[in-house]
């Protein structure tokens, strides 16, 4: 049987990773420096990061015009309840 405490412990850092991702592109694009690419953003989310994503986009306000941000981040999310929900239901 797996463990469930180190997914917990994952999701967690991941999430706060990808907050603060979020937050240091935007930082980065006010001072016109180097950027954080789109493409990864999003892995972050794709990879566990989703919550951190959105409320990085709500907190930092960074990323809520783009299309592909809207619609990707929060999929991410739907996608990540639908598989616990399924691991739940059959045990793993």
């Amino acid at each position: 049987m797996f463990d469930n405490s180190i997914l917990v412990i994952y999701f967690i850092i991941i999430n706060l990773i990808t907050f603060f991702i979020y937050g240091i592109d935007k930082y980065k694009a006010k001072k016109e420096l180097w950027r954080i690419p789109e493409k990864v953003l999003i892995s972050f989310a794709f990879f566990g990061g989703s919550i951190g994503a959105l409320f990085g986009m709500k907190i930092w306000h960074h990323k809520t015009k783009k299309m592909k941000f809207i619609i990707l981040v929060p999929l991410s999310l739907i996608i990540y309840v639908v598989a616990i929900v399924c691991f739940l239901e059959i045990g793993i």
